[in-house]
């Protein structure tokens, strides 16, 4: 019996995506084009960020680049914007493509020098509270020069190989069989509860080092895709953009790490596992063992892995390069020194960052909808009618409502893109500045020109307008950077770490689910996020 054509096509429409949520999509895309025709495209353009808002929080049930994709198509179809209008939103962004492109696939090839380091970290030191903080540390420091899903795959991957080791070591199985990891069915009686208990232990870390990467990945203008979008609009590098966000994020940096001690000391929120003794001995054995095998020519790797570390962060903070080139010339480095010459030991590099980079140009089709329909101009008029410290509290409270059900970079594409036209509105108004607002903002946020110099080119009067106007832009562009980074730990839709994690492998295998990790990142949530608020209000 022939299987009709309407099952089929359910069946092959968005894969294994549950049947409600097909049906959703399908819904949304029929009820656009009549809410244009009824409504007008204001409601209808409104519908679309609903719709995609709802897609980017159900990721755990489809990625967002199909079905997110399918309405941005739509939009450009029944002319919401335009292909140009999306292209040139591309082409503004395109040192963040860059970025994603050739940093994530760089750090990929330093992979072994940052897995060594966490190793030894987990082996080598006995205080739960102290691997907890270095775990945190160690990912703050490495999320805020390279990239936060590299940073967070090598802690996995850590755990995921000692935790593979031991349970096969408690269910009587060799190394080299097949072997069910979530299972315990064959695990001896007398292992359950320290299993249980490293399972638990691993759970904490794999969140301390998480949030570690939020917290470091805040600071710098490569840390996140959003804060190279934030720093290229406001022409920021990355010593001004870490200068320019330091009254907030350290503060921040500071709670957070100071959390990772407290929940660890008084065991809250699902913290406080401790690894048994004889597990630690026999990962500590396992591990020497690895290092052993590897011999002088794994030494030599590590050396040139942390040779090119050195110069990636020096390329940064001197701003050598794009980000994006200098992620590029990682990768040259790594491959020739190293003697990885083959074309499909290259392309494993690039399979983690090209998904996103496709769905951030998706994002970039939405913000051009947004631009286009003016969707945001209401609410941009009403957080701007707000004065001095209210309103930036209210742009980072805004920033970080949003960012914590649907994506943080879109949020933080749409606001900042946003509120720099406004801005260039106002200087628009300014008498005197002998140019239009666009021409002036334009040489205000160049990277290579000092706004003292360009300031020094306006008559005195008209030069301290222009001076407050970009320092209160200055003070909110930092307002949306913090509020879409440091609140969006509270659910894994709003941090790419946390849904990199509670989607791999490992998540199930620790009994990691959406749940559980929401409760572990609360306490992290409520004092940053307080935190970030505070500072905002009182240090900008």
């Amino acid at each position: 019996m022939k299987t009709p054509l309407s099952r089929t096509f359910m069946e092959t429409f968005l894969g294994s995506a549950p049947g409600w949520y097909k049906l959703t999509i399908i819904g949304f895309l029929v009820i656009n084009p009549v809410l244009m025709l009824t409504a007008g495209t204001f409601v209808a353009g409104w519908a679309l960020i609903a719709e995609f808002i709802f897609t980017l929080a159900m990721a755990l049930k489809c990625y967002p680049l199909p079905a997110g994709g399918l309405l941005a198509f739509e939009a450009i179809v029944m002319g919401l914007t335009t292909p140009e209008t999306v292209y040139h939103e591309a082409l503004k962004n395109f040192e963040v493509i860059l970025l994603l492109i050739f940093m994530v696939a760089g750090i990929y090839f330093m992979k072994d020098f940052l897995q060594f380091t966490f190793t030894r970290i987990l082996v080598r030191i006995q205080s739960k509270k102290v691997i907890s903080l270095l775990f945190c540390l160690a990912g703050a420091f490495l999320s805020a020069f390279l990239d936060a899903l590299t940073v967070t795959a090598v802690i996995m991957a850590v755990a995921f190989g000692f935790y593979n080791v031991y349970h096969r070591f408690v269910s009587g199985s060799a190394q080299t069989d097949a072997h069910d990891l979530i299972s315990d069915d064959a695990v001896k009686e007398a292992n359950r509860n320290e299993l249980l208990q490293f399972r638990g232990f691993l759970r904490n870390l794999m969140m301390h080092g998480a949030v570690g990467t939020a917290l470091g990945g805040v600071c710098t203008l490569v840390g996140e895709p959003q804060n190279l979008l934030v720093g290229s609009e406001m022409g920021w590098h990355f010593v001004p953009f870490f200068l320019h966000a330091a009254p907030v994020t350290l503060p921040v940096l500071a709670i957070g790490l100071l959390t990772c001690l407290l929940v660890e000391q008084f065991h809250m929120f699902g913290y406080g596992y401790q690894l048994p003794g004889n597990i630690r001995s026999y990962l500590l054995e396992t591990a020497i063992e690895m290092e052993k095998k590897g011999g002088s020519k794994a030494k030599l790797k590590l050396a040139l892995q942390m040779l090119t570390g050195i110069w990636l962060i020096l390329a940064l903070a001197f701003h050598l390069a794009a980000v994006g080139l200098i992620g590029l010339s990682v990768i040259v480095l790594l491959t020739a020194f190293t003697g990885i010459t083959e074309e499909h030991q290259l392309g494993h590099a690039f399979m983690e960052a090209l998904p996103f980079t496709a769905l951030l140009v998706v994002f970039f089709s939405i913000v051009a909808v947004i631009h286009s329909q003016e969707l945001f101009h209401p609410i941009i008029s009403f957080v701007l009618s707000l004065q001095g410290h209210d309103q930036l509290a209210a742009y980072y409270i805004a920033n970080g409502l949003l960012s914590s059900i649907s994506d943080n970079v879109f949020v933080a594409t749409v606001y900042i893109s946003e509120t720099k036209l406004h801005f260039i509105q106002v200087l628009n108004a300014i008498p005197g500045i002998g140019m239009t607002g666009q021409e002036l903002m334009s040489k205000m946020t160049d990277p290579h020109l000092a706004r003292a110099d360009v300031l020094a080119t306006l008559p005195p009067a008209v030069a301290q307008q222009v001076y407050e106007t970009m320092h209160h832009f200055d003070k909110l562009a930092v307002a949306i950077n913090t509020g879409t980074n440091i609140p969006s730990v509270a659910t894994p839709n709003g941090q790419a770490a946390f849904l990199f994690l509670l989607t791999s492998a490992l998540a199930p295998v620790i009994r990691l689910s959406y749940g559980r990790m929401v409760m572990l990142a609360l306490p992290y949530t409520i004092t940053m996020s307080l935190t970030g608020l505070f500072a905002v209000y009182a240090f900008l």
